[in-house]
Order: C-alpha cells, then sequence, then structure tokens
C-alpha cells in the first residue's frame, strides 16, 4: 500500500502536483523532490493540490511553507488548493491560511 501518491501535470509555465494520502515525515521528501525539479524549470505558477490528502504533520506544513518561500524570492507563485476540512484546520490554526494563496480549485489560478 502507498501511504501518499501525486500526479504532475504540466503546461506552458504552470505545474500543477495532486497529492492523495499523508504527506509527512515519511513521504515529504519524494514531493520535496518532484517541487526542486518542476522549479528548476522555470515554471512561473507552481498549484500544489490537496484536496485528497488525509493526513498533514509539521513537516508536510514545513514543506509547503518552503515551496513558498522559494516561490517568492525567485518571483514565482505558489498556489495551494485547500484540503478537507481536518488538512485545512491545520492551516487555520497556525494561520498559514493568512500567508498562503489558497484557492478552492486548480482552475482558479
Amino acid at each position: 500500500m502507498t501511504i501518499l501518491e501525486f500526479e504532475t501535470r504540466e503546461q506552458a509555465d504552470r505545474a500543477c502536483v495532486a497529492l492523495r494520502g499523508e504527506l509527512d515525515l515519511s513521504t515529504a521528501e519524494k514531493v520535496e523532490r518532484e517541487l526542486h525539479r518542476i522549479e528548476k524549470t522555470g515554471t512561473k505558477l507552481v498549484v500544489l493540490d490537496l484536496s485528497a490528502l488525509t493526513f498533514l504533520d509539521s513537516t508536510g506544513l514545513r514543506l509547503i511553507v518552503g515551496a513558498d518561500q522559494r516561490a517568492r524570492r525567485s518571483d514565482r507563485r505558489l498556489a495551494v488548493v485547500r484540503g478537507p476540512a481536518t488538512i485545512q484546520r491545520v492551516f487555520t490554526i497556525t494561520k498559514l491560511d493568512e500567508r498562503l494563496e489558497m484557492v478552492d480549485s486548480a482552475g482558479q489560478v
């Protein structure tokens, strides 16, 4: 059984990484590698779709914040598609929903 799966769709100057499963200490490294790979292509917009995420720990949260910081430093955008209520609660409690570009769907950006 795979704890985390992701699918990356790239087009023009945009990439969408849709996560499905658990983003935690044991899975964050492969997502981090994929985000770094995308960043090296010069893509101006990265959409991180959390709509099918079932679990998020502090490691996953740190990964998202780091990707956002790298995007801002490189004059790129990171948009985060909101996850289910349990996932969104983490963003609300940490107030990261006020700092990150949060959207309801990948089509919004």
